[in-house]
């Protein structure tokens, strides 16, 4: 079904200075060379690594800018050319090296409204990220996975199809990792398949991006705390929908209302897809059926050569993740369940007893779905975190019968959980909520529940 181009409704944040910027799109990367280039975060875990060294292999004049001090960044600051940098500055942002630029290199993620960003903005400096760098740059084709839930998993299971079929295919965007580096090695026939955020695709808009393909998951609110609006979350989602034309896909769940957003591309809802697969739940196998539909259309491969190459795929870590198991229970790692409509399809996927550890920090959203799903499919819950007692009132409302602990820490939540257990039972951390609090991110958290569960012994 296709839809003619239809405008979209006011953006929330398109007065903002973060819509007003310059943007400056390189043709090649010979166009960084001599260009002072600020990077705006390099983090704990090396986020900012792949674009600094990237600009610093084309000769640009880089200025490495963090919050974090020196201490907090040694793993990272070990991977990169410290004597190359035009200036590092940790422990702290400076407004010159935001305004005496010729480029800033921001985290998706920076809120609008920041005061660094936004006075570059006022000084006429462009803003750009890593992702759009790779996106300007790059020559090949691009299979793009957006959702709120099931992107890494979808994009993952895409890539492996694609190369266990003998198709060039690279894997990036918001699953982690840069492909600036291969960016020169990319052709014209190869394939990059990129899982794209809502914070990634709205610093992508001014691009105008358009993918051959664009695979999405489903939409349910998120991010709120960061968008402001449900609205403007949508459009952020529709920034591919936007640009993308007659002779492009968008792939989507039957029913879904992306299959109605306004586009001018051939919109297709996914058809029903079994195979066998290490993935467990309905909401897997909706993400097996994206995947499929598109590998029958776009790639021209039958179902026996996709069950063939889905049997061979490893789950990614954190997602409905398998730990071994002990004295007779399950234990699964959910840790990347950061939405109530993740750890709510979690709950849906096990017909056995499920001993829940939720909750984490509160992004805004309404959690009574996800109340009223752990009252329902949970034998009992152990919460955690900030929205501890919005989880505990939304249940007690609901009339739960459920036992339901408050737990200080992880550790503390699994102990519970695993003395209410009996044999037979699923052990299951599946928060609905983000890591920040006891944990960096839901990686620092899935593998501290790993730790937790291997006490047990």
């Amino acid at each position: 079904m296709s839809h003619s181009l239809m405008p979209l409704t006011t953006n929330p944040l398109a007065t903002s200075q973060q819509h007003s910027a310059m943007q400056w799109t390189p043709r090649s990367p010979h166009d960084l060379a001599g260009k002072r280039v600020t990077v705006m975060g390099l983090g704990r875990f090396g986020g900012g690594l792949g674009v600094v060294r990237f600009l610093l292999s084309h000769s640009a004049a880089v200025t490495l800018t963090d919050l974090l001090p020196k201490q907090d960044l040694v793993e990272s600051l070990d991977q990169i050319k410290v004597d190359q940098l035009r200036h590092l500055r940790l422990g702290g942002h400076d407004v010159a090296d935001f305004t005496d630029a010729d480029l800033v290199i921001v985290n998706p993620a920076v809120r609008p409204g920041n005061k660094f960003v936004d006075a570059a903005i006022t000084a006429g400096v462009p803003i750009s990220t890593e992702l759009n760098l790779f996106w300007s740059l790059q020559r090949g084709r691009v299979a793009a996975v957006t959702g709120t839930v099931g992107k890494s998993t979808t994009s993952a299971l895409l890539a492996h199809i694609l190369r266990e079929t003998g198709h060039s295919v690279r894997l990036g965007g918001n699953i982690g990792g840069s492909l600036l580096s291969e960016v020169d090695q990319i052709g014209p026939a190869d394939w990059t398949v990129l899982e794209l955020s809502s914070f990634q695709l709205e610093r992508l808009r001014p691009l105008r991006p358009r993918p051959e393909v664009a695979l999405c998951t489903n939409f349910f609110a998120n991010h709120l705390d960061w968008h402001g609006t449900l609205e403007h979350y949508r459009q952020a989602k529709q920034v591919l929908a936007e640009s993308m034309t007659a002779n492009q896909l968008i792939v989507a769940p039957p029913g879904s209302e992306i299959l109605h957003w306004p586009t001018a591309a051939r919109c297709l809802a996914a058809e029903p897809f079994i195979a066998e697969s290490p993935l467990p739940g309905a909401h897997q196998q909706q993400n097996l059926s994206l995947v499929a539909t598109v590998c029958r259309e776009v790639f021209g491969l039958n179902d026996d050569r996709i069950r063939a190459a889905c049997r061979t795929f490893v789950p990614l870590p954190h997602r409905l993740e398998r730990l071994p198991d002990l004295n007779q229970r399950q234990f699964w790692n959910d840790s990347k369940a950061t939405t109530p409509e993740a750890a709510i399809e979690a709950l849906q996927a096990f017909p056995q007893p499920i001993r829940l550890i939720a909750g984490g920090a509160d992004k805004g959203v309404d959690l009574t779905a996800l109340a009223a799903a752990i009252g329902k499919h949970a034998a009992s819950v152990s919460l955690l975190g900030a929205t501890t007692n919005t989880l505990a009132d939304l249940l007690a409302q609901q009339g739960a019968s459920l036992p339901i602990s408050r737990a200080d820490s992880l550790s503390e939540a699994v102990e519970l959980q695993w003395r209410l257990s009996q044999p037979g039972d699923v052990i299951l951390l599946s928060p609905g909520c983000a890591s920040f609090g006891e944990f960096r991110n839901y990686e620092d958290r899935g593998n501290a529940f790993r730790v937790c569960v291997t006490l047990l012994r």
